[in-house]
């Protein structure tokens, strides 16, 4: 039916190229959620009044995601290409583009995981506290879990955004529906198959978008 729609469309390239947007999405993804909680986590426990207060890391810490927050994505893949080069052995194709993938995103979460934690009843932490709970049973059982309705609508953000971070590493050969729509469809000057891959990609957002304000809402207890 999509042949009949769009003659110039290749069906089966277009099933992988959503398939290299799925894997880059999930794969970045995770790697996104567990680099963003450790940095989150960092930035919240070193700040003034934190329980490993420590000013010096702190600002580390902070200047490391504020940096890469600010350097566009685009830029940030050309940046990292040496290092991408010498990780996954290639620049081009979709494992390649989740370094920067990761990179570029987990800062972003980052700041998103220490802004949940700082809504933490303060009274929960210190009840945990003065039963002697050590710091990591505060973060496990106390700060993430109370934490946890925000946490997934940080992820839910994130993951939005590394979509949109898919398709313009696919301009650069990263694959996945923004090097389909770039290659075969404006180069070409075919404007059908750029059109199928945004709707595809507003699709793909929609879905992540359901889910994550699902599980948000089962999450919140108030």
């Amino acid at each position: 039916m999509l042949n009949d729609l769009f003659p110039n469309l290749d069906v089966q390239d277009l099933v992988e190229a959503t398939y290299e947007t799925f894997y880059m999405t999930l794969f970045a993804l995770a790697g996104t959620i567990i680099l963003g909680i450790i940095l989150g986590l960092l930035l919240y426990l070193t700040m003034q009044g934190g329980m490993w207060q420590n000013k010096t890391l702190n600002f580390i810490v902070a200047t490391v995601v504020n940096v890469f927050r600010a350097i566009p994505f685009i830029i940030l893949i050309l940046l990292l290409f040496p290092f991408t080069d010498f990780l996954i052995g290639t620049i081009r194709g979709p494992t390649a583009a989740l370094p920067a993938l990761i990179i570029g995103s987990a800062p972003f979460y980052g700041r998103l995981v220490e802004i949940a934690l700082k809504e933490v009843d303060k009274g929960v932490i210190e009840a945990a506290t003065s039963m002697g709970a050590k710091t990591r049973t505060i973060i496990f059982r106390v700060l993430l879990p109370e934490s946890m309705p925000a946490l997934v609508s940080g992820i839910t953000v994130t993951a939005i955004a590394l979509i949109g971070y898919t398709a313009m590493a696919g301009v650069i050969g990263a694959g996945g529906l923004g090097d389909y729509a770039y290659f075969f469809g404006f180069q070409r000057r075919d404007f059908d198959v750029v059109l199928v891959c945004t709707i595809l990609i507003v699709v793909i957002v929609f879905i992540f978008q359901f889910i994550g304000d699902y599980l948000s809402t089962k999450l919140d207890k108030r």
